[in-house]
């Protein structure tokens, strides 16, 4: 394959790309000097990203307040750091006076179009869109060679697309990949490149989003001959990409190059989707959605249907399978399609038999068609920080039945990660300030749920770093000043309840690591301490388990007296959260007893990970599976 003069072979130079992307956050000036920057440290090709929102977005999911929590962070984001197209050609032109190769990856066909007039050489496709056939397939008319990244694809997807551009006789490469922001060293999986290579024998290469360099380097030895990494000015920049982002004087770092390759290695077995990729394919691939209503009975035809963003629904792969399909239930315009719309609807019940008060997640745009389907004794708010300032009226009518609990944002405006224990001063207090708001928030929510008394708030309360766990002998000071951040607050007549966390949370799609509220002696003596009872989630106790080598029931029932609520899903690993119960590895079966034997009066949500998806079929399939256990 050649681009411009340069021809990609495992035989020659590796094809350098610098990924600008994002990076210059919409300043023009900050596009000229990663080009100067990409200039020096010897990158053969410096890329760039082009989207039409209105193209590209499902109108849903442009109204910033229905769509979920981290599509409206994704999409605010690209609103406010896009550059015009007469940037774009500037920046074309300015590459070529510099001598290195212009690229821009389209995220939709009306960018294809700008592209076009700018006659870039080539076209790399980001991972989002492997399993987007109907956009191949426009690029395929430029007669252009292509790049495509396989993150967030399954082994059965990426041979679906590799079929279609051989019969398409596409001239194109793939760059094996993980599309977390930053990879855990344990997901990168160099050694997918050989299977790569001995299954298509096509150009392979490999997209990094990991920190440093050493498993970059390791791809090379491996045979990739095209190298993509992210470049920043500075990785403490507003935005998505920057800390998983080399900054220049980290393109010669070689640190902990031996023990990041012990774990990098993976195997060359048939891709899996990691957890973090799982997120990030929500927020940023494609689904089918439907172009019109769709009454129960008809036949799906491609005039009702459409290929947008974010991939709530049905892959875009399975276009030309539902075609011809009969639907089992009526989907409204601009909904995503899911699967379970060809077959037997899951319906909940009006009311489940628990011993614990149970309730349901819930966003404010859901809320009010979710209390028609069933009657939880409670509702769970998950809010987002742009939810802090709704109107509640628009979406809720006053006296509901039922009690409110209001679980807090991590996210705050301009990417503040809530962390009540940060030993930065302001931003300690800002994270106190931002908390405040959810707790006048919850007040405010009693006018409408007025059977609620002292409604229960949840808190992830930080004590997060970004590439180590600190020194255990650091922990008091931050739990001591959490409880600094408690005694701030105004929180008369709610119930602050801090939540048990996993070891590796994800963050904007990327993995941190979390230093406080894992092991058991220290949340029953900041319980004791603080007088606060917690939130006890299993999922995220089970992997904390996993990682420490703690026995989970023993955990359960060591806190059971502290606890006051329970989140419940499965889990699996280190950092597979949130999975539907029973397909994990938690013990069900002697977990529950436990929270049942020790009832005092606490409630509990099924926290599936995306249950709320098809009305909220996750939750009653759950729900379905715990009934008379808790």
């Amino acid at each position: 394959m050649i681009i411009s003069d340069f021809k990609i072979s495992s035989n020659k130079q590796v094809f350098i790309i610098a990924e600008i992307g994002m990076n210059h956050n919409g300043v023009y000036e900050n596009a000229i000097k990663l080009i100067d920057e990409s200039v020096k440290i010897g990158a053969n090709c410096v890329k760039f990203q082009m989207r039409d929102m209105s193209e590209l977005y499902s109108k849903e999911a442009l109204d910033m307040t229905s769509g979920d929590l981290s599509t409206q962070y994704t999409i605010k984001l690209l609103k406010k750091f896009e550059l015009s197209f007469t940037n774009y050609k500037n920046l074309a032109k300015y590459a070529k006076q510099k001598k290195i190769i212009f690229m821009c990856t389209p995220w939709d066909k009306k960018s294809v179009d700008k592209l076009e007039k700018i006659n870039v050489p080539a076209y790399k496709l980001a991972s989002a869109d492997l399993t987007n056939l109907d956009l191949i397939n426009y690029l395929s008319k430029t007669k252009k060679p292509m790049i495509l990244s396989t993150g967030m694809s399954s082994e059965e997807e990426i041979e679906v697309t590799v079929k279609y551009l051989k019969l398409k006789k596409i001239n194109f490469a793939l760059l094996h990949t993980n599309s977390t922001y930053p990879t855990p060293a344990k997901d990168i999986n160099l050694n997918y490149i050989d299977r790569l290579i001995q299954k298509y024998n096509i150009p392979v290469g490999y997209s990094g989003h990991e920190r440093g360099t050493d498993s970059t380097l390791c791809a090379v030895a491996k045979g990739a001959c095209i190298i993509e990494r992210h470049i920043t000015l500075d990785k403490e920049m507003e935005g998505p990409d920057h800390t998983a982002s080399l900054d220049i004087k980290e393109f010669k770092a070689l640190v902990k190059s031996i023990r990041n390759l012990e774990i990098s290695l993976g195997t060359n077995q048939p891709r899996k989707i990691s957890q973090g990729e799982l997120i990030n394919r929500e927020n940023l691939s494609k689904s089918i959605f439907a172009t019109k209503n769709i009454k129960i009975g008809q036949k799906v035809t491609s005039n009702m249907i459409d290929i947008k963003s974010p991939g709530h629904g049905l892959s875009p792969q399975y276009k030309s399978i539902i075609i011809g399909k009969k639907v089992v239930n009526e989907i409204k315009k601009g909904k995503a399609i899911f699967m379970s719309d060809f077959n037997k609807k899951v319906v909940p019940k009006e009311n489940y038999k628990f011993k614990l008060k149970w309730a349901i997640p819930v966003r404010m745009h859901d809320v009010k068609n979710l209390l028609k389907l069933t009657k939880p004794k409670l509702v769970e708010f998950h809010m987002s920080y742009d939810d802090l300032n709704e109107n509640i009226s628009k979406y809720l009518s006053p006296n509901r039945q039922c009690e409110h609990i209001v679980h807090a944002p991590e996210l705050f405006e301009n990417d503040h990660l809530l962390d009540l224990c940060s030993t930065n001063k302001s931003y300690r207090d800002l994270s106190i300030k931002n908390l405040q708001k959810v707790i006048d928030m919850t007040v405010r929510l009693n006018e409408f749920f007025p059977k609620t008394k002292n409604p229960m708030i949840i808190i992830n309360c930080g004590g997060f770093t970004k590439n180590n766990f600190f020194n255990i002998n650091l922990r008091n000071k931050y739990y001591n000043l959490l409880i600094d951040s408690f005694r701030k607050l105004n929180h008369k007549g709610t119930m602050l309840l801090p939540q048990n966390m996993a070891p590796f949370p994800w963050h904007f799609g990327g993995q941190r690591y979390q230093n406080l509220f894992m092991n058991p002696d220290e949340i029953i003596k900041f319980s004791k301490n603080s007088k606060l009872y917690i939130c006890h989630d299993i999922s995220h106790s089970h992997m904390a388990c996993n990682y420490f080598n703690w026995n989970h029931l023993d955990y359960t029932k060591k806190i059971a007296k502290y606890v006051k609520h329970y989140h419940i899903a499965d889990a699996s690993g280190v950092d597979g959260e949130g999975i539907q119960i029973g397909e994990g590895t938690i013990d069900f079966k002697n977990i529950l007893k436990i929270i049942k034997d020790s009832f005092s009066g606490q409630s509990f949500i099924p926290e599936i990970w995306q249950g709320h998806k098809n009305d909220g079929e996750g939750f009653w399939i759950a729900l379905k599976k715990l009934e008379n256990k808790l």
